[in-house]
């Protein structure tokens, strides 16, 4: 397999660096006085949100890779930022690294110096890291039962053990959607995803007759592919279905490797792959992609947006990962906004204040109006059906999907503890369309069968964690 590992390490390498992903990204802003933060859209008081109490600390330490303060590499002051100092917080800013993120968490937690009061949710948080006691459960500070919180607890109940809460929902962002150059499809006289989308019709079948006709309608002499990019994990779970499940009348975690849908899933992704709709390899943004004939750019909006975004004259629009034919639900494979209350932290007002504001500037109409403000003001050249596109896969209307998989432990969900690039569930769930440089493409079963015991034994390793936990 060592092959197949390098390839995917191409494939995925930088999509694991610089987009919001399941085994964490990679921010370098880095904190800068001798600069004027910006606030270039107004924003207004809410009264959704008390005070911080008198006489209480207000200021909590983030350890984290970016700050959450403005830097002079983004000196826009964010939505929740501003409501929080209106409040009486602020953020004292602790630097880590990527690459030693955990690491030093876990270090402050063990020494009970410098402990930070929260840290940002990533896949191995939970359940990992919470079996490890490096987080505290929330419901002290988080009112599910409220007007405020109320729409996240379904969410929220999938973060659950022993009964409470360790995630609070804020905000999601789509892991990845589908960009594409309106032009070239109009120009091939090919059905437009938008409108297959507006209509309820985007499903797979729909993408990859497009895609197909695409890539065969190619003159000669020119190579036409479908799809570059971020897509398979979001791909299969369109089927409701992920690799690990939690079972709550047994309290515990079990592999879903066996599950017929995520099969049909891996060989329709096979099957792109050998029928030429597949482009792999890094590309670093949707013009690249287009210019060098392939049809889709699936990656975060990070991607397709500001420098990387549309310019003047140009015709974009984006689409969700399209549904599987046999589900109708609605699936969001989600980045999802949140912060972990690590353990120690004894900032209960300071903290819970922060989680509202967050919670408020992710969810109130008039600041999602400043938000799209802020957001449209740095990308001229969206249209307002490509942001209204990029709001309703987070919406209520549709599931947000995570595959405890990711962390279970660090062997499955650290990318160090696999090739450096991407984590072995990444693998698991791409490999089946990936070739090697002989043109060897390994299927669903073999992939299924060489890391089924591996999975199997974290498992057994992170449910014998689970019991010791919940006996506590």
């Amino acid at each position: 397999m060592k092959n197949y590992k390098r390839m995917l390490a191409g494939v995925l390498a930088l999509g694991m660096v610089f987009g919001m992903t399941a085994c964490g990204k990679d921010d370098s802003s880095v904190s800068d006085d001798s600069f004027e933060a910006t606030n270039n859209v107004e924003v207004e008081a809410s009264d959704k949100v008390s005070d911080i109490p008198e006489g209480s600390d207000g200021t909590i330490i983030y350890l984290g890779e970016g700050d959450l303060n403005p830097t002079k590499k983004n000196p826009e002051k964010s939505t929740e930022l501003n409501l929080f100092e209106q409040k009486g917080g602020s953020i004292t800013f602790h630097q880590t690294s990527n690459e030693d993120r955990f690491d030093n968490l876990a270090a402050a937690i063990t020494a009970n110096k410098d402990v930070p009061d929260i840290f940002k949710y990533e896949w191995l948080a939970f359940p990992s890291q919470v079996v490890r006691e490096m987080y505290q459960p929330i419901d002290d500070i988080v009112d599910f039962s409220s007007d405020l919180w109320s729409p996240a607890k379904e969410t929220a109940d999938q973060f659950m053990l022993g009964g409470k809460h360790y995630v609070a929902p804020l905000g999601y962002q789509a892991s990845s959607m589908l960009c594409y150059d309106r032009d070239i499809i109009d120009s091939e006289g090919l059905e437009v995803p938008y409108d297959l989308y507006v209509n309820g019709e985007w499903t797979w079948s729909a993408w990859k007759d497009i895609m197909s006709e695409y890539v065969g309608n190619a003159p000669a002499d020119t190579e036409r592919y479908g799809v570059n990019g971020f897509f398979r994990t979001h791909l299969v779970q369109q089927t409701g279905k992920n690799l690990v499940n939690y079972n709550a009348e047994t309290e515990q975690f079990e592999s879903n490797l066996k599950d017929a849908d995520i099969e049909k899933g891996q060989d329709f992704l096979y099957d792109m792959m050998k029928e030429g709709l597949v482009l792999n390899g890094w590309i670093g943004s949707a013009r690249d992609c287009f210019n060098q004939n392939c049809l889709f750019y699936a990656m975060g909006d990070w991607a397709y947006s500001g420098t990387s975004g549309p310019k003047e004259g140009e015709n974009w629009e984006i689409v969700p990962i399209p549904a599987y034919d046999s589900n109708p639900q609605k699936i969001t494979t989600s980045d999802m906004t949140a912060y972990m209350w690590v353990k120690g932290s004894t900032k209960n007002d300071a903290v819970k204040t922060w989680f509202e504001c967050c919670r408020v500037a992710n969810t109130d109409p008039q600041y999602e109006e400043t938000a799209k403000a802020k957001f449209m003001e740095n990308n001229p050249y969206w249209t307002d059906e490509m942001y209204d596109v990029k709001m309703d896969v987070v919406s209520d209307d549709y599931m947000m999907i995570f595959d405890y998989a990711f962390g279970v432990s660090s062997t499955l969900g650290d990318r160090k503890q696999f090739d450096g690039n991407q984590c072995l569930v990444d693998y698991l769930y791409a490999a089946a369309s990936t070739q090697d440089e002989e043109g060897n493409q390994p299927t669903w079963a073999s992939i299924r069968e060489e890391y089924s015991a591996t999975v199997d034994s974290e498992l057994k390793d992170l449910n014998s964690r689970l019991e010791a936990f919940s006996a506590e």
